[in-house]
């Protein structure tokens, strides 16, 4: 899809992981990436597992470094440092985070991200670990951390509070080049950023041309669904199952006439491989049925439309979707003609 980095996993944490991202570094043209803490064995791996960058990290809040870390503003400085000269000097990209970097003190943020500039970091990751910002003050720290170093900005955003992809964004819009992001929108609690909106936003909201293959979104969100086993929401933006359906019987007959008039016009189903649907409920219009009993083969009058939209709402008031098989029997039983029909069966 041109997906420009895989962050591949965490290869110290198991052998199968350093297998998993040994083969996923072996197998695709993507920039690859191993996780590692700032320690010497987790580098170490993460570099013999044939990844092309290596991302180190770090804790830089202070409840993290007093009951996570255990360890002092200093020795987490040191162990940064040291951590980013390691994999330098063996050759490979290094990224770096300071994470909970947003509820880390300003000021020794930008110690922690002067020292590994000057260690020749290629890459500062800026993590929202716990989902607490806002897009107006994660934006003013991606700015604030460009004044710092000259390094490309990285950012990473979780979605406890449903701002992930606003915060991914408002990083963009601060200068940040890249963004971390997950498909479905899975990870640690909440989430992450999901990458399907990210995507679509840069592309479709900021005019972007990211490189990514847009067609191939819905299904691949159809992939991850099933191997992660953490079902995809109805409502999910851009991969749900209803995030191009529509009911209300104003939005049916509007975007039947032109579909910008009750979608984004910027993004439509066809760009990320989806299909526009009109679900029939109780909120369906007329409009929605004639198109529906149009689809599949009936020739009805205007009477027989309004007869079958209140069966429609009807049936749709008891919370009960109608599909094509119910609309059918709706049809049948109002007496309208098929186009399959022979002319001896409509006499009869």
């Amino acid at each position: 899809m041109g997906t420009h980095v895989i962050e591949a996993g965490f290869p110290v944490n198991s052998e199968a992981e350093f297998e998993a991202v040994a083969d996923i570094a072996a197998s695709t043209d993507a920039t690859t990436c191993g996780l590692a803490r700032v320690v010497d064995k987790d580098i170490e791996a993460a570099l013999d597992s044939g990844v092309d960058m290596v991302h180190t990290f770090v804790s830089t809040s202070d409840v993290q470094l007093a009951d996570s870390m255990h360890a002092s503003r200093e020795e987490a400085v040191e162990r940064a440092v040291r951590s980013v000269e390691h994999v330098r000097d063996a050759g490979v990209e290094v990224m770096f985070s300071p994470m909970d970097a947003t509820r880390t003190d300003e000021d020794f943020l930008i110690e922690v991200v002067e020292a590994v500039s000057e260690a020749g970091v290629d890459w500062i990751n800026l993590p929202d670990t716990c989902g607490v910002a806002t897009p107006t003050r994660f934006a003013r720290m991606v700015a604030t951390v460009r004044e710092h170093t000259d390094a490309r900005i990285d950012v990473h955003a979780h979605d406890d509070f449903g701002l992930a992809s606003a915060n991914a964004m408002a990083g963009f819009e601060a200068g940040a080049a890249q963004a971390q992001v997950s498909v479905n929108g899975i990870g640690e609690r909440a989430g992450n950023a999901a990458y399907e909106e990210v995507v679509m936003a840069a592309e479709s909201l900021y005019g972007v041309d990211t490189g990514i293959d847009t067609t191939k979104i819905t299904e691949l969100a159809r992939v991850v669904e099933a191997a992660s086993d953490i079902p995809v929401p109805a409502n999910k933006p851009v991969v749900g199952r209803n995030a191009f359906s529509h009911e209300s019987g104003i939005h049916a007959a509007g975007v039947i006439e032109n579909a910008d008039t009750f979608e984004p016009g910027v993004m439509t189903p066809e760009m990320v491989g989806a299909t526009r649907e009109f679900v029939l409920g109780k909120h369906t219009g007329t409009h929605s049925v004639r198109k529906r009993l149009a689809d599949i083969g009936f020739e009805p009058s205007d009477a027989e439309v309004r007869e079958v939209t209140r069966r429609v709402k009807d049936h749709g008031a008891e919370k009960e979707r109608v599909d094509d098989a119910t609309l059918e029997v709706f049809a049948r039983d109002v007496g309208i003609t098929h186009e399959d029909d022979t002319e001896e069966e409509v006499r009869a």
